[in-house]
């Protein structure tokens, strides 16, 4: 992966990592909720190929109480952020009765419709409301 971060903006420690995060969040127009980060250590982006990465401390889960969804996030996670969507992800896992498959593309419709879908590798989509993913939830 240390060629994907190549020539990146790399940002160290919990605050400034997290700025960074949640700027791209806001480039890209993504919801400021989706990434619940804790303990960040670092957050880099790759601006020429939109490769982006975030290493906190420890891996977290966070659920989120509006679609009573517990989602996992490695102490690595990884993926290229684009205008709506993060492909090839890797690092996060949506708990779905009693597995955990990873998700690996998070899109939102554009034009907007108020939806966010979850692909993961296995071809299963999951769709949700764009609100349950706000700063806040």
């Amino acid at each position: 992966m240390a060629d994907h971060k190549e020539g990146g903006i790399v940002k160290e420690g919990h605050e400034e990592g997290l700025k960074l995060a949640v700027s791209l969040l806001e480039e890209f127009e993504l919801p400021l909720g989706l990434l619940p980060l804790e303990d960040v250590a670092e957050v880099g982006y790759v601006k020429s190929s939109g490769y982006m990465w975030i290493v906190q401390k420890k891996k977290v889960e966070h659920e989120f109480k509006m679609i009573s969804k517990l989602v996992s996030y490695d102490a690595e996670i990884n993926g290229f952020i684009q205008k709506k969507k993060i492909k090839k992800l890797k690092g996060v896992k949506a708990k779905e009765l009693m597995l955990w498959p990873p998700v690996s593309e998070i899109a939102l419709d554009d034009p907007p419709t108020g939806k966010i879908h979850f692909k993961s590798l296995a071809g299963i989509t999951k769709t949700f409301p764009v609100e349950a993913f706000a700063a806040a939830q």
